[in-house]
């Protein structure tokens, strides 16, 4: 009898670890893609420095820089379409099955940057070629945080959920900090500022190109997540954004926790480039370098804080970044525009992240826990997606609108209001570690 029990436990022992490999990979896997996502649509803000010049004619870089953020927040016009298109095939037909095309859509868009013809050839259909690959690109990049945040959620284990989904923010963290070493190997080691000019900057986009094939290869492997076929019905066939409706105070929390997160991360990653070089004056080695360095800090925050979540809950976390932004970010702003050195920027810059880590690490993993399972990725997917097209997108546009008009600090202002939004949400709801709805499907 003690054999048997042995047995048993030996059984039950095996049938866990390979539980936990399988939730392992299915991590691994969808982050994996969501990395390569995030750099191919990184890289267009990374090179832009570059490759700017060669679209938009004129001697001004600020204006120029302006032109080439203008049609990055043009993806993000998009994105709204693209987590409504996709929430929608990942609520009716599967996890897997959009997360596969959002990086085929991604894969495409790359190949149209890496070949692009410039200006000089053929004058104004260069900008507008340029604005047809970020518009593909905001559409797959909608739909991918919607499915990856709603997959990811779904195949961790309860009591460590906060800890695994917080590289949902690692990977695209990681996707930036990819198009930066590209940038920085480039610079450094193989390429001129010239070379860089003239045709360098069309290599991270065949990069990416190649690597979204590699991740739709990849994605053909994940299982479908067991929430997803419990609650699979084939006869529904109802709208998503209809079914969305039952929602109102979910949708509104994902939309007021978007509004500031959102602003910040974009200031302190797309936008912080170019603040570093046009504002704080530093060479762009110097810039790739800060940027480098402060993501990688970025980076190693979100699993501790995902994991402090899982301990303590989140809204402990989203409280603390809506107090320590709203209180600091006109401070910290101003000290990095005055500094004089990389280290100083690297500092003041990891301060941030210091605060904004506490939305980053777990905000996929609270819009998750806010939606039944028949509208999780719909629920979690358009009202990210359109606040970040208001918000998130266009911070970058709207900061370098202020510095031409001479009133750069406005913006700072501008970030400490919005995150100040966000600050009342999250006192004003509930934490969703402990009032989770990721069990129920209607």
């Amino acid at each position: 009898m003690m054999r048997d029990v042995h047995q048993l436990a030996v059984g039950t022992d095996s049938l866990r670890l390979t539980d936990v490999r399988r939730r392992l990979k299915a991590i691994f896997i969808g982050s994996i893609g969501n990395l390569v996502e995030w750099y191919d649509f990184y890289a267009y803000t990374a090179f832009a420095l570059y490759f700017a010049e060669s679209f938009f004619p004129g001697n001004d870089p600020v204006v120029q820089q302006l032109n080439a953020a203008l049609l990055f927040a043009a993806g993000f016009v998009m994105r709204p379409i693209g987590g409504w298109l996709f929430g929608h095939l990942a609520d009716h037909h599967g996890r897997k099955n959009a997360l596969m095309l959002s990086v085929l859509l991604m894969c495409f868009g790359s190949l149209v940057l890496a070949v692009t013809p410039t200006y000089a050839s053929i004058g104004a259909a260069a900008p507008v070629l340029l604005g047809l690959a970020r518009v593909v690109q905001g559409l797959s990049l909608g739909g991918e945080y919607g499915a990856s945040a709603t997959y990811l959620t779904e195949v961790a284990d309860h009591k460590h959920r906060g800890f695994y989904v917080s590289f949902h923010y690692v990977t695209l963290i990681g996707g930036q900090l990819c198009a930066i070493l590209v940038l920085l190997v480039l610079q450094q080691l193989f390429l001129t500022a010239e070379q860089m000019r003239a045709w360098g900057w069309r290599i991270p986009f065949a990069i990416g190109a190649m690597l979204a094939i590699i991740a739709v290869m990849m994605r053909r492997s994940l299982h479908e997540t067991e929430a997803f076929i419990e609650a699979r019905t084939p006869q529904r066939r109802d709208s998503s954004i209809r079914a969305l409706f039952r929602y109102p105070r979910q949708v509104l929390i994902v939309v007021g926790l978007t509004a500031g997160g959102t602003t910040a991360f974009y200031t302190y990653t797309t936008y912080m480039q170019k603040f570093l070089k046009l504002s704080v004056g530093l060479s762009d080695n110097q810039t790739t370098m800060v940027s480098a360095g402060t993501l990688i800090f970025a980076l190693c925050l979100q699993p501790l804080y995902g994991a402090l979540s899982d301990r303590i809950g989140r809204k402990p976390l989203l409280i603390w970044f809506g107090v320590m932004g709203t209180l600091f970010t006109i401070p910290l702003l101003r000290a990095l525009q005055s500094t004089t050195s990389a280290g100083g920027a690297f500092v003041l810059i990891a301060a941030a992240w210091l605060i904004v880590a506490g939305y980053t690490s777990i905000n996929a993993v609270v819009k998750a826990e806010l939606f039944p399972t028949r509208v999780r990725a719909t629920g979690v997917g358009l009202p990210f997606a359109i606040t970040t097209s208001i918000f998130g997108g266009p911070a970058e546009s709207i900061a370098l609108w202020f510095k031409s008009i001479g009133h750069e600090v406005w913006f700072s202002y501008y970030l400490s209001s919005v995150i100040a939004i966000s600050l009342i949400v999250s006192v004003t709801m509930r934490d969703t570690k402990r009032y989770s709805a990721l069990d129920l499907h209607d």
